[in-house]
């Protein structure tokens, strides 16, 4: 006669709840922060052309079509090589790929300061995407060898923090440098802002070859025990929606939840970099002269948004919901951007329209990669992540240039203002169609 179960005791689970979050801890606080550094300076090196070009337009004979051209021109890069490189890091392993990514896209987005004609220019924001191409989905895919799904929501929240650190330092900083350092050495203040963004990125390179490493098998820091209650974590994590079963790269591609998510993602980055290109030349056009105060004006938004992801990416956790997170994120994006549309340059109003705006905008894409994240099964989740990143990136590519386009068709902003805010609520109706939750 076999014995009845018996209830695991109130104090044990009590302890395993303990390690589990000491060991958390543990993980953060080893690899989070040289991540969040190097994609700090990752978003300074893509955003930074939205106020270079405010003083390149004084030396260099682009005109605004040029620019947010040289601006797409970067998620081309993006696109071609974002695939392959999170593959690479699937064979070869995260520390040799992060090496590579950091020492090119420094020197590339330095080699920013020898611009001089239009073709130089498109050719270095080119490969600027080129190099860094792997960098954001490859870290995505790193995060899921180390946090089960539980956690991965709040640790890809705290992630993508990064780029809300570097939108609040980068406008005010860029301002100060493109002031303070033009006619030093010779040099513009715009040449000065592409080196002192450009070149830490390589430098930090060597941050990455001495404290990170491929696998948790392979961390020395972890103790064998804590190397078996991670592989238990992730061997037996819970997932927030739905998932997918590939069993190879064919049927991944012939998923079509595959290409939802992508139009998805199509639809929200594309309205987030057109906003981050033109915010700074908005702002100028309240009036604003001094680049310093446009950096300020700029920045804002930003403090809010970083309240914002965390509150929403927590609220996300604690519920074990990502769908209507999302979708609310969606709405708040898009109201903030209908607020600063109709008070038409209004001051006030304004800017707190882009501060609503920022807080949805913020929480987007690390829900929607932790959606992603969960969808896709480990066999396919390095390609499954970088393909539906590089195919969205292409409303990055895009919207720009449309925007700008439009702009000259309609005289003003206001217009764009309103088509970007259907972009971001379309986004969040169509995650919310082709993602169901895992009952």
């Amino acid at each position: 006669m076999s014995n009845p179960p018996t209830a695991t005791h109130p104090s044990a689970l009590h302890e395993d709840a303990s390690q589990r979050t000491s060991l958390g801890k543990k993980l953060t606080w080893r690899i989070l922060p040289i991540l969040f550094i190097c994609y700090v300076f990752s978003y300074i090196d893509r955003a930074n052309i939205g106020m270079a070009q405010l003083q390149m337009k004084q030396t260099l004979p682009f005109s605004d079509l040029s620019y947010s051209i040289g601006a797409s021109l970067f998620f081309v890069g993006y696109l071609l090589f974002e695939v392959p490189s999170n593959l690479m890091l699937q064979k070869s392993g995260a520390r040799k790929t992060l090496i590579r990514i950091l020492i090119c896209w420094g020197a590339a987005s330095a080699g920013m300061m020898f611009v001089r004609s239009e073709a130089t220019f498109y050719g270095l924001r080119f490969l600027v995407g080129a190099f860094e191409a792997g960098f954001f989905p490859g870290v995505v895919l790193y995060l899921t060898y180390w946090f089960p799904s539980q956690r991965r929501g709040s640790i890809i929240s705290a992630f993508l923090m990064a780029p809300s650190v570097a939108l609040i330092a980068m406008p005010p900083a860029a301002g100060a440098i493109m002031r303070g350092m033009n006619g030093v050495a010779g040099l513009h203040g715009w040449q000065w802002l592409f080196v002192l963004s450009g070149v830490p990125a390589s430098l930090l390179s060597i941050v990455v070859y001495f404290f990170l490493v491929d696998r948790p098998e392979q961390a020395k820091w972890l103790t064998a025990a804590e190397k078996a209650a991670l592989a238990h974590e992730l061997d037996t994590e819970r997932k927030f929606v739905s998932n997918a079963n590939h069993g190879s790269y064919g049927a991944m591609l012939r998923d079509p939840k595959i290409y939802a998510l992508s139009l998805v993602y199509f639809l929200f980055i594309g309205s987030v970099y057109a906003m981050l290109f033109w915010m700074p030349s908005l702002v100028r056009s309240w009036g604003i002269a001094d680049l310093f105060w446009v950096g300020i004006y700029s920045a804002l938004p930003s403090v809010c948004g970083i309240v914002g992801m965390g509150l929403i990416g927590r609220s996300s956790d604690r519920l074990g919901e990502r769908r209507w997170h999302f979708a609310l994120a969606t709405v708040l994006a898009g109201l903030g951007l209908a607020v600063t549309a109709v008070v038409k340059g209004t001051f006030v109003p304004s800017l707190i329209g882009l501060c609503v705006m920022m807080v949805g905008v913020m929480a987007l894409t690390p829900l929607f990669f932790t959606i992603v994240s969960e969808y896709l099964p480990k066999k396919t989740a390095a390609a499954g992540i970088a393909l539906v990143s590089s195919l969205g990136n292409l409303g990055a590519a895009s919207m720009p240039p449309a925007v700008i386009w439009v702009n000259g068709k309609t005289g003003g902003p206001y217009t764009s203002l309103m088509l970007l805010t259907a972009t971001f609520v379309l986004s969040g109706i169509v995650l919310l169609v082709a993602v169901r939750r895992n009952r």
